[in-house]
C-alpha cells in the first residue's frame, strides 16, 4: 500500500487528524497518538499490540512485520507499507482508535455502521 492509501484509511475514522508526536508527523485522535509512518523505513507504527501478538505477526509475516530496539519494551509493532494489506492496516488502526477515541464518538460510529448494514 502507499502512504496516501494509509493516510486515507487513518483519516476515515471520526475525530482523526494529522498532527505531531514527538516532533514527527502522526495521526491523532482526541490529541492522543493513533499511528504514524516512519520516514526512515516507510513503516507504520501500530501501538497496543502486545508482545505475544507481535512475535506471532513477525513469525508469520516477516516481510511485513518487525520492530526496532526503540520499541523492544513497548507493546507495538512496525509494518512495512509496501507489503502491508490495507485490510490489516484498517484493523490495527480501528482497534487502537476504539481504545483512545471518546466513547461518544465510538458509539456514533457503531450506530452509523449498524444502520448502514441494516439498509444494505
Amino acid at each position: 500500500m502507499t502512504h496516501d492509501e494509509f493516510k486515507q484509511i487513518a483519516l476515515s475514522f471520526p475525530g482523526v487528524e494529522e498532527g505531531k508526536s514527538y516532533g514527527k508527523p502522526a495521526f491523532l485522535v482526541n490529541g492522543k497518538f493513533l499511528t504514524r509512518v516512519r520516514a526512515a523505513d516507510k513503516s507504520a507504527v501500530f501501538t497496543g499490540v502486545h508482545f505475544d501478538e507481535r512475535e506471532m505477526l513477525i513469525e508469520c509475516e516477516p516481510k511485513t512485520f518487525f520492530f526496532v530496539a526503540h520499541y523492544k519494551d513497548y507493546p507495538a509493532v512496525l509494518a512495512r507499507l509496501e507489503s502491508l494489506h490495507p485490510g490489516s492496516a484498517r484493523n490495527f488502526i480501528e482497534r487502537r482508535w476504539r481504545e483512545i477515541a471518546p466513547k461518544k464518538l465510538v458509539r456514533a460510529y457503531d450506530a452509523e455502521r449498524d444502520s448502514a448494514a441494516v439498509g444494505a
